[in-house]
């Protein structure tokens, strides 16, 4: 299985609120097979407790450590806010939901530092609109 497909990612989103944003990644982790519907509550639980907005305009939703048995595959979903969400005072423009089994949520978290190095590049690939460009961005070696 595939860890991102360009139809787990979605340009252009109108501004929402960060827990709406946390349901729809979950939804779109749950609809392709990444993990089960216990799942969303874990990654509302992970921020929660703890801000998954990491700065450089990225937040990274994902489930806490009681909800990996509810993970079926390394999967990701992937949410552009061109306008930016304020996110608990952060702003975000790229959210990317991880559904990660055992350790491979690693070496998703070193690409996505690779990306998130560059906050001008992160607002490039979101303000592109080209869901080819960030899949290439998460994807390519």
């Amino acid at each position: 299985m595939e860890i991102l497909t360009c139809s787990n990612i979605i340009t252009g989103c109108s501004p929402a609120d960060p827990e709406s944003v946390i349901r729809r990644c979950g939804r779109m982790l749950v609809d392709s097979g990444y993990a089960k519907e216990r799942y969303i509550e874990g990654m509302l639980a992970r921020n929660r407790s703890f801000s998954v907005a990491i700065g450089n305009l990225i937040a990274i939703p994902h489930g806490e450590k009681d909800y990996k048995d509810d993970v079926i595959a390394t999967g990701l979903a992937v949410l552009a806010y061109p306008d930016g969400i304020d996110w608990g005072g952060e702003p975000v423009k790229l959210v990317i939901g991880i559904a990660a089994q055992g350790d491979e949520h690693l070496e998703i978290l070193a690409r996505l530092v690779e990306v998130a190095e560059d906050q001008a590049a992160v607002e490039a690939l979101v303000q592109s609109g080209d869901a080819a460009a960030i899949h290439a961005a998460f994807t390519q070696d």
